[in-house]
């Protein structure tokens, strides 16, 4: 059954990727690359610096050279937070600063357009809340550079600046935003689906390995009792068919995800499950009504408890004590047993029974019962046999627990 829903899991999954409603793979994030193509900016330049037209072309060329260098360097290094905001990087970015300066005073013209490569550069490494003094800045500085070279025309080249500085800051950030919204509903849906496997596992566990050990039980109560008393044999047979039908009703009703138990049925059927052992049992129930919530944690608490009290024990007696107050609710489930194992013949009461696969038996209602704000422990009683208690608040409203890495892998 477990690897049917994991398929039906996987599937669910798929649909809803295909749906729009969980993102597709994000893909790998953009690069320096997408910045290179700004250079051509510059191409104004270069020809003037071959076609002579340049002065002291050796000193442009290497300004040239410089101020290319230092654009792809900070490029390459502006898409990792950890590059970006590294001093080199805004040493890098200073430096291109300055030779955009140089350049732009020494020839003016074609290498006014380097401000806006520069403000690109600057929106590409610099982000809030330091994108908004950084911008002026640089704004200012082409602004004033460009007036002093080429008169008040060069206000044009401080608005290209500025607005180069800003748009690239903004489309950088927003695109870095989308994406980790993206990967972050990515990993919400993989969760989603990782605690509905889970799920499926406890309640799957927790539903057979009680209706087996009760179905087992009766049947030997059963071969017991034909030899002697055919009737009384007949009362376990219908039993078990019983327990049979409430099984599979229980498991259709796991697989959706719309089962939530009772209580009192859990008491109920834990009074059958110990007298067919030919187990004593005496239920204690006080205090006022409990939620559905709670009596369904409440209840698996009971069905896992009897189950071992009827497999390992080999109790004659158990007591089930549920008490509730108007803050927290106690359920003791206590057997006189000397816990021995039919199987191993190994003791229970030197055994802990909250190690164990995860997601199962005591250790599963552990967990459950943590999301709820409880706590379960499971331990030697004081006079012998063994005790587990669980503690709850009245209204166990489910908080949601992070799953493990090693669920996750």
């Amino acid at each position: 059954m477990s690897w049917l829903r994991k398929i039906s899991c996987d599937a669910e999954y798929k649909a809803a990727r295909k749906d729009g409603k969980v993102a597709a793979n994000v893909g790998p994030p953009p690069t320096g690359f997408s910045l290179l193509p700004w250079l051509f900016m510059g191409m104004g330049s270069f020809s003037n610096l071959f076609q002579g037209e340049t002065s002291n072309p050796l000193i442009a060329g290497l300004g040239l050279l410089t101020f290319n260098s230092l654009y792809i360097y900070v490029a390459f290094r502006a898409f990792r937070r950890e590059t970006r905001e590294a001093t080199s990087t805004r040493v890098a970015l200073v430096l291109m600063g300055l030779v955009t300066c140089g350049l732009a005073i020494g020839y003016g013209d074609t290498w006014l357009l380097f401000f806006p490569l520069f403000g690109l550069a600057t929106g590409a490494v610099v982000r809030m809340p330091h994108l908004r003094w950084a911008g002026a800045i640089v704004a200012v500085l082409s602004g004033v550079v460009s007036v002093i070279r080429d008169g008040w025309g060069g206000l044009d080249i401080a608005y290209a600046t500025w607005i180069s500085t800003m748009v690239t800051a903004a489309i950088l950030s927003l695109s870095e935003a989308v994406r980790e919204l993206r990967a972050a509903r990515e990993e919400l849906a993989r969760r989603a689906v990782e605690e509905e496997r889970l799920r499926f596992s406890r309640d799957l566990h927790d539903l057979l390995g009680h209706t087996l050990s009760v179905i087992v039980v009766k049947s030997e109560a059963a071969r017991r009792l034909a030899p002697r008393d055919i009737d009384a044999a007949l009362l376990q047979v219908g039993d078990i068919e019983s327990v049979g039908r409430q099984a599979l009703t229980e498991i259709r009703e796991a697989v959706t995800g719309y089962r939530e138990g009772s209580l009192t049925t859990e008491l109920d059927r834990a009074r059958s499950a110990l007298s067919a052992a030919n187990i004593d049992s005496t239920v204690h129930r006080s205090g006022p009504p409990l939620p559905p919530r709670t009596e369904a944690l409440l209840g698996w608490v009971v069905r896992e408890a009897v189950t071992n009290v009827v497999r390992h024990s080999d109790a004659a007696r158990c007591e089930i004590t549920v008490s509730g107050a108007t803050e927290r609710v106690r359920l003791t489930v206590t057997d006189d047993g000397t816990g021995t194992d039919d199987v191993t013949g190994t003791g229970m009461v030197g055994r802990n029974l909250l190690e164990g696969v995860g997601g199962t038996g005591l250790k599963g209602l552990t967990e459950r019962l943590a999301t709820a704000g409880g706590s379960l422990t499971a331990g030697p009683g004081s006079r012998g046999g063994f005790t587990v208690t669980a503690v709850l608040p009245v209204d166990a409203t489910a908080v949601p627990q992070p799953i493990p890495a090693e669920q996750l892998a």
